[in-house]
């Protein structure tokens, strides 16, 4: 009889922790047990999105300005169009104040009266008071400072004329 019982005790506690578990309470962990696949709801496990991820974790860490002012520069021909985008390029970017480098004079004419129209385009695409004001200039003129035959003084006069 003593067997019998002994028997019975120990039967009844290795059943006691897997009866736990299936219930979901107690348990080593003291919460409530996950289960082993998501649902028919959803769940923070569910997969997620990769955009909607990368907008959380740019909201989370406060890098929506940043965001957009490399957006100004990735996707230059989506902010300002094909055709300015092609006879253009953005430089530098410091303290709202955006540098854009035109491949001729003329274009740079043309881009500074434009000005107006390129922020209201930009800030359309990237968001307000991100570019606040537009510094254009046409390329960039030869060096006649370094060389070879660096002669000192007033330079090569009749280069050009």
């Amino acid at each position: 009889m003593a067997r019998a019982v002994l028997d019975a005790a120990l039967a009844r506690r290795r059943a006691a922790p897997r009866a736990g578990r299936r219930s979901g309470g107690g348990g080593e962990s003291g919460g409530r047990r996950l289960r082993g696949y998501s649902g028919p709801g959803p769940d923070p496990r569910d997969p997620q999105l990769f955009g909607a991820v990368l907008e959380r974790l740019i909201k989370q860490r406060g890098w929506q300005k940043p965001a957009a002012e490399a957006t100004v520069f990735g996707a230059w021909e989506k902010v300002v169009g094909p055709d300015i985008a092609a006879h253009s390029r953005p430089v530098k970017l410091d303290a709202g104040v955006l540098t854009v480098e035109a491949e001729s004079t003329a274009w740079a004419t043309q881009l500074r009266l434009l000005a107006g129209n390129l922020l209201k385009r930009i800030a359309a695409e990237v968001g307000n008071n991100v570019i606040t004001k537009l510094n254009i200039h046409g390329p960039a003129a030869p060096s006649w400072n370094r060389g070879p035959r660096r002669v000192q003084g007033r330079g090569p006069r009749d280069t050009y004329g």
